[in-house]
Order: C-alpha cells, then structure tokens, then sequence
C-alpha cells in the first residue's frame, strides 16, 4: 500500500469518527435540553453560547472546541464525556409485520423479540377454538413460563395438566415433552417465556 493512498485511509477513518463524535454531541445536546424543558435560547444565554452556535451543535454538524463543550456541559450541568459519548438510549421501532411469524399446525406463533438476547425466546401463540400443539423439549435446565391473555388453555408437562384462564400463568420444565390445548370454544392467546438451560 501506497504511503499516500494509507494516509488517504487514514484521514477517511478519522473523518468517519469526527462525524459520529459530532452525531452523538448534537443527539446528546439536544435531548438533554429537551429533558429539561428550555429552548436553546435559553441554554445559549445559560452558557454563553451564541445562539447560532448552540443550534449547530444541536444539528450535528459543528466541529465545537473544548471551550464550547465545556460551557454546554456546565449550563446542562453533565460531564463533557456524557455529551460526546454515545446517546445511552437505543430505541428501535419494529412496524407490524416486520415480527418473524410462522404456523405450527394451526396455530400462530409470532417471535416477539425480533434481536438475539442469548437463551430468551419470547413468542405470542394464537390459538383457534380446540387446536392443540405439541411443544419443543428444550435442552437440560430451560424454565418455561406460559401466560395466558384471553380465552382459555391448558398446559400438560410432567405428567400434569392445568387450566389457565386469562391473567395465569404456569410455570414448568421446558426440557421434557409438553402439550398446550385451546379448550374452549373461542380463540385464545397466549405468552410463552422460555429461558434457555446452559450449554453443556
């Protein structure tokens, strides 16, 4: 590699850390002002800011000096370490439809927590008047807790059987065969949490 193309490499890596540094200021700025109920007038007199300074940093697109970050931080009253880091939230949206669902006979099961989580399995079932389904015996020591919202069902594992109406829940090894029942004469839904036993 070329000593000009690596320092053309090198300056389009810095360039892409400027940028996200800059994103994490302006988001960070922003929704701690926000937090607080004032405008950025207010927070630009508060620090002694010029205003249109204050909505450049808000915007993402400033390049502050230390000067500027340490008078946001003071009138926000954070360390300048809060306002470059990045934003603590991370909220996702998931439009209906994007959920991975699929049909077990003729029931609906509908996976509700669309990101890996390691040993967490998370699904709504839909369950037509009288359908049964066989459940998945999980590996050694998984827990399963199964809610029922609406309508009625039955759980049979370990050789017993209950009845939940809507608002019970049971809860039960997942590592041996176990049957979910719908035994009434409407729809029913249900919740099933399944806590994953660990690898051998």
């Amino acid at each position: 590699m070329s000593a000009q193309l690596l320092f053309k490499w090198r300056i389009a890596i810095l360039k892409g850390v400027m940028e996200s540094v800059s994103g994490h200021i302006g988001r960070n700025i922003r929704e701690l002002r926000e937090s607080r109920g004032l405008s950025q007038e207010q927070l630009a007199k508060l620090s002694g800011i010029p205003r249109a300074t204050w909505t450049s940093l808000e915007s993402g697109a400033a390049n502050p000096t230390i000067t500027v970050l340490l008078k946001a931080a003071g009138a926000l009253q954070v360390s300048v370490e809060e306002l470059i880091s990045p934003p603590v939230t991370d909220l996702k949206h998931y439009p209906r439809g994007s959920l991975r669902e699929k049909k077990r006979g003729v029931v609906t099961l509908k996976r509700l927590v669309p990101e890996w989580l390691g040993a967490i399995e998370f699904d709504r079932m839909d369950f037509p008047p009288r359908a049964r389904m066989t459940g998945i015996a999980h590996r050694a020591g998984t827990r399963e807790f199964l809610i029922c919202e609406s309508g009625r069902m039955e759980i049979t594992a370990s050789g017993e059987t209950r009845r939940l109406d809507p608002g019970d829940m049971v809860s039960f090894r997942g590592d041996q065969s176990h049957w979910y029942y719908n035994p009434g004469d409407k729809p029913s839904v249900a919740y099933s949490l399944v806590l994953i036993g660990p690898s051998l």
